[in-house]
């Protein structure tokens, strides 16, 4: 061992001119989604995206004890790449440094740089675990309580005096606060409360309208390896177990420019909850017992869930029902404040994980119950006849992975109560160094219902849809790659604006050029079709047309050295139904640099979009822990400036100004109106403006 640091130390020594460990640099959170991850679309859940990025980069995972599943769940490795890296461990011993992952066969300096935000290296079970719980987290130096609060400048009319008695208006003022305090130490502990109040909600102290000071809450406590418990957390979280097809929560890439790793889930268990999305979380406690080779996760949560209570009986016997669980989070007026909390939800259930001994196979079993205290009926109409009907749900399936040399196999199976099926399956795999495939398969019926499911797919939910997913990776240079997929899906039943079973495609191709470490070219195009229902001319009767949007991108960021760097992008679209096609595109320059203490980030854009279908998404370097990303339609230009000052190692401060310009506002708000808002938020004007200020502080 000693003669192997003396070569290392002398190898990177003379290659870097150093030869100390590299320190884990913070998430660019920008260029790591949109050169490896999603889309942009509007059906991504972009919070939870950044709350499960930074989840694992609060807690690295050690390279010298990870398995096959620690390290698929990263999204960034490839399979040949991860049985590279456990043989180089297995062969030679425990890493030493950071720095020996270039040591390592199929490692390039791209690779490695995505790779050190969410690894780290320790010897043995070293994870400073020592000494009373109480006293480690009060010496814990991973800590921070950030608060933030930002407003939209232009006066909207819910802020405006009322006109009349029944004129409504928001409760409280148009400033958003946040606030958030975690410490954590990796296998050991985690700690964390959330604060929030939305815009337009008060902050008050009601218990009769179920007002607490601020409108929402979150707290968590997670203890690791007690004994045999793996896991023990009381709060808030979340589970991912398998596919995600019944508990899928956290971060799901899906179809995107990683054509590859990110198609599969990981079976990452129990995550603490931090986010301020009121839905689609767990209240209550859950624990993880381990057996040898099993884990048993057992889980219980007591909930109140948003709903409006509705009294008709023409359509169900029941003397009252909900027809949704509201998502919004949003307690602006006394309508939406008299919705709060109205619904109780209880889910129970438990997960059985085996792991075999030489970690090459994975499997489990999953048993979920959901109940609500008023039934949920949804109004019937053509396309909503098999959605969920009652009070109670309940779902049991099955999953599996498997190692085979360079490949890796994958599946779940479940059932609802209604009796209705759901599965997904395929494979990914590296047939050389250089080419890369993956397949999924997929089948949900029109009947199947899992509330906590967010399994691969087209839609949101994982119902009433059939397709095959094909992607294939290029990477002959480390300088370039090229990679692409094709999606066909059908939706055996009526969907929304679909008034017959309808099917589509999508495809991606990218090409990444990188000639050097610090230019990135990149250029991309996007297709996709879906059929859609057409009036036949103005009567009552529709045909099925197909709508096709094709995307084109293309892409520079430059580091220019000293602090600066610039990132140049162009987005142009079109989409085609029924013989008319509208156009659509977006311009946008960014810079980028740092002065002493300060951090500047700007960009200024250039949209111009026909109608609403062609427009534009695009990420926006945001405060940390807060991720933005615009879609615009109609002509308007995009500005924001973002400046980030670090005075000591413990404080932050940041502060953003951002400000989209209509320039055909009178079209905007007659034909697309919720560009510039709608109802109470609506803005007089041709202007939309956003102040945002945050700090940082580390105890």
């Amino acid at each position: 061992m000693i003669w192997r640091a003396l070569i290392l130390s002398l190898f990177f020594t003379s290659q870097y001119a150093y030869a100390q460990e590299p320190t884990r640099p913070e998430i660019d959170l920008e260029e790591f989604a949109e050169t490896l991850f999603q889309v942009q679309d509007d059906d991504i859940d972009y919070e939870d995206l950044y709350e499960s990025l930074l989840l694992l980069y609060s807690n690295p995972v050690n390279i010298n004890r990870a398995t096959r599943e620690d390290l698929a769940s990263l999204y960034i490795l490839s399979i040949i790449q991860i049985n590279s890296l456990l043989e180089y461990v297995a062969t030679n011993g425990e890493l030493i440094s950071l720095y020996e992952l270039q040591a390592i066969p199929g490692f390039d300096t791209e690779t490695i740089r995505r790779l050190l935000p969410f690894v780290d290296v320790r010897s043995g079970d070293e994870f400073g675990t020592s000494g009373p719980l109480f006293q480690r987290i009060l010496n814990e130096e991973n800590n921070y309580f950030l608060l933030r609060m930002d407003r939209i400048l232009e006066t909207q009319k819910g802020y405006r005096p009322a006109v009349d008695d029944d004129d409504r208006r928001f409760l409280g003022s148009s400033t958003k606060v946040y606030g958030r305090f975690r410490m954590s130490h990796s296998k050991d502990f985690s700690i964390g409360f959330t604060f929030e109040k939305d815009a337009g909600e008060q902050f008050n102290w009601n218990a009769n309208n179920k007002q607490y000071g601020f409108d929402y809450y979150s707290f968590h406590f997670m203890k690791e390896n007690v004994g045999l418990f793996k896991k023990v957390i009381v709060g808030d979280y979340q589970m991912q177990f398998g596919q995600g097809l019944l508990l899928g929560a956290g971060f799901n890439p899906g179809k995107g420019a990683e054509t590859i790793t990110t198609v599969r889930r990981s079976s990452s268990g129990i995550k603490p909850y931090t986010s301020v999305l009121e839905s689609g979380f767990m209240r209550g406690a859950a624990a993880t017992y381990q057996i040898k080779n099993f884990e048993v996760t057992t889980f219980y949560s007591h909930l109140g869930q948003d709903a409006n209570i509705k009294n008709d009986t023409t359509f169900t016997d029941f003397d009252e029902y909900i027809s949704s669980v509201q998502q919004t989070g949003f307690h602006r007026t006394d309508s939406e404040l008299a919705n709060k909390d109205v619904v109780t939800e209880n889910t129970f259930g438990t997960n059985v994980h085996f792991n075999s001994t030489n970690k090459n196979f994975q499997s489990g079993v999953t048993f979920i119950n959901t109940s609500y205290s008023i039934p949920l009926i949804k109004k019937p109409n053509n396309y909503n006849q098999f959605e969920f009907r009652g009070n109670s749900n309940y779902n049991i399936g099955g999953y599996f992975n498997y190692n085979w040399q360079n490949f890796l196999l994958f599946g779940e199976g479940a059932t609802s109560k209604s009796g209705g099926l759901g599965m997904v399956g395929g494979f990914i795999g590296s047939l050389s160094p250089i080419v890369s495939i993956s397949m999924v398969l997929r089948n949900y019926q029109r009947d199947f219902h899992s509330f906590y499911g967010n399994s691969f797919g087209e839609s949101t939910r994982n119902i009433n849809e059939s397709g095959i997913y094909w992607g294939l990776k290029i990477t002959p240079s480390r300088k370039y790659f090229f990679t692409a997929y094709y999606d066909r899906f059908k939706f055996p039943w009526l969907r929304f604006r679909a008034e017959a079973p309808s099917q589509g495609y999508e495809y991606l191709a990218r090409f990444n050029y990188k000639p050097k470490r610090s230019l990135l070219l990149y250029g991309q195009y996007r297709a996709e079709s879906k059929q859609l229902s057409v009036n036949i001319d103005e009567g009552n009767l529709s045909r099925l047309e197909e709508g096709v949007k094709r995307s084109y991108l293309f892409n520079m960021n430059y580091d220019m050295g000293g602090g600066f760097s610039i990132k140049s992008r162009v987005q142009l679209s079109d989409y085609t139904l029924a013989g008319r096609k509208t156009k659509g595109m977006a311009v946008a320059q960014d810079l980028n640099f740092q002065v002493s203490k300060f951090r500047i980030s700007t960009r200024f854009a250039i949209i111009d979009t026909d109608d609403f279908e062609n427009r534009q998404y695009m990420y926006e370097k945001d405060v940390l822990y807060a991720f933005s990303v615009r879609g615009i339609s109609g002509k308007a230009i995009r500005n924001y400036i973002l400046i980030q000052y670090k005075p000591t190692k413990k404080f932050n401060l940041w502060l953003r100004y951002a400000r989209t310009n209509f320039q055909d506002a009178e079209r905007i708000l007659n034909v697309e109106s919720s560009v510039l808002g709608s109802g109470l938020t609506q803005i007089n004007g041709n202007t939309r403006s956003e102040l945002k200020m945050q700090v940082r502080y580390r105890f």
